[in-house]
């Protein structure tokens, strides 16, 4: 469910992230190799509006997952502007007026991630009771009974007994594992949550209930979600709006029944077509890519896409990056020369 507010709670503005790789001091020295750089997030606008959920979707290496890693500060962003309710993110905080007086907010406390393998993402070595009570300490609660009654609370929250605080993370299945991942993020009491393919590595029966529990509290607690995942249907049936990433830039965005119904950009298109079908008069012939994805240490010029694109218009897209151009009334964005006027 969508919140009206013109504001955005986070928005990403002209935001890189660039990793550098630095030749061996023998690479240096014979080939007189230079520091190459991967191009992760090469520029991307991204704006996620109080109860929203925006799915973020794409191939494998687009830069997803570094995207989200970005927006909530795990990785220092190269370049651009991260914005929290209008207020640039500076660090770790974020600097906003609350009335007449100008304060300083943990941003950490605001912005959340769940993390794709919930096996790695719990320390083994800690319990439960351990691992959820660490977020609430920072939190500023530091009563013993406090405490207590808000980790046992966190718990029925997510569908978990509290009776098994004491356990270890190894004593739990997969999807009882993210769940105390879900937990752990809402300690903090979180207003924006990455969702970083929560669902991806539990089994086909457990990740329906994953995916309705993050609806559920969605809902209950007016939670924003960065949903990212590889599951299209995944998507189209929890986000309000998508958007659709290739190698590290955001190539269409829109709502999400428009988008699936009338995808505008040739890469939507194809990944589209890649989603079974029951019903036969729903099926579409698939679209197969030629080629294979670009490096991101050598990324074409012009459109990304223009590479492995079935669609080119000419010349312009091997030499000018495409602006977004609006569609349906600015309810569609597409980076696409096909729709210059």
């Amino acid at each position: 469910m969508t919140e009206n507010n013109n504001q955005p709670l986070v928005a990403v503005k002209d935001i890189y992230k660039h990793f550098y790789i630095r030749p061996s001091f023998l690479a240096r020295t014979l080939a007189r190799a230079k520091e190459l750089v991967v191009r992760a997030v090469d520029g991307v606008d991204l704006e996620v509006y109080p109860g929203e959920t925006v799915g973020l979707v794409g191939e494998s290496g687009c830069g997803k997952t570094t995207l989200g890693r970005t927006i909530v500060r795990l990785e220092e962003p190269t370049a651009g502007q991260l914005l929290f309710k209008g207020q640039p993110v500076k660090g770790n905080q974020v600097s906003y007026h609350d009335g007449n007086k100008q304060v300083q907010r943990k941003y950490f406390h605001e912005a959340q991630i769940i993390f794709q393998n919930p096996y790695s993402s719990l320390n083994p070595r800690k319990t439960v009771r351990e691992i959820i009570s660490n977020p609430l300490d920072q939190r500023g609660i530091h009563n013993p009974i406090e405490m207590e009654e808000q980790i046992q609370m966190l718990m029925n929250q997510v569908g978990l007994d509290h009776h098994h605080m004491d356990r270890y993370p190894h004593q739990f299945s997969g999807g009882q594992r993210q769940r105390i991942s879900v937990a752990r993020a809402l300690a903090m009491k979180p207003q924006f949550i990455v969702a970083d393919e929560p669902v991806s590595s539990l089994d086909v029966s457990i990740q329906a209930q994953v995916i309705n529990l993050l609806e559920e509290l969605r809902d209950e607690l007016n939670l924003a979600y960065l949903f990212i995942s590889h599951d299209l249907s995944v998507v189209h049936y929890l986000s309000d709006r998508v958007a659709v990433m290739y190698l590290g830039h955001i190539v269409e965005q829109g709502k999400t029944d428009l988008l699936f119904a009338s995808p505008q950009h040739p890469y939507t298109q194809a990944l589209l077509s890649a989603i079974p079908r029951v019903r036969k008069e729903k099926r579409t012939d698939r679209i197969i890519l030629t080629g294979n994805v670009p490096s991101p240490i050598d990324p074409p010029s012009g459109c990304p896409f223009h590479t492995r694109c079935f669609a080119k218009v000419g010349k312009i897209c091997e030499e000018q990056k495409p602006p977004f151009f609006e569609i349906e009334s600015g309810q569609q964005k597409v980076a696409c020369w096909i729709y210059a006027k």
